[in-house]
């Protein structure tokens, strides 16, 4: 079961480093075509926190395992 859900873990955690490399992307794109990037921003920053609790709950996960 705990290998299920690190399975699923490092699932979210590749999602969450695509979204997170794609936001940049638009973001600079944004930035560079004049236009105000604080949404935008404001939603990276909300799959920043979103990653860093992918990364807590993987690492629970092994900790488990490694017990």
């Amino acid at each position: 079961m705990q290998l299920r859900h690190l399975e699923e873990a490092e699932r979210h955690i590749a999602q969450g480093e695509r979204h997170i490399a794609e936001q940049e992307g638009r973001i600079r794109v944004m930035f560079r075509q004049g236009h105000n990037t604080d949404q935008a921003q404001r939603l990276l920053d909300i799959f920043y926190a979103s990653q860093a609790q992918h990364l807590k709950h993987r690492d629970r996960i092994l900790k488990e395992l490694g017990e």
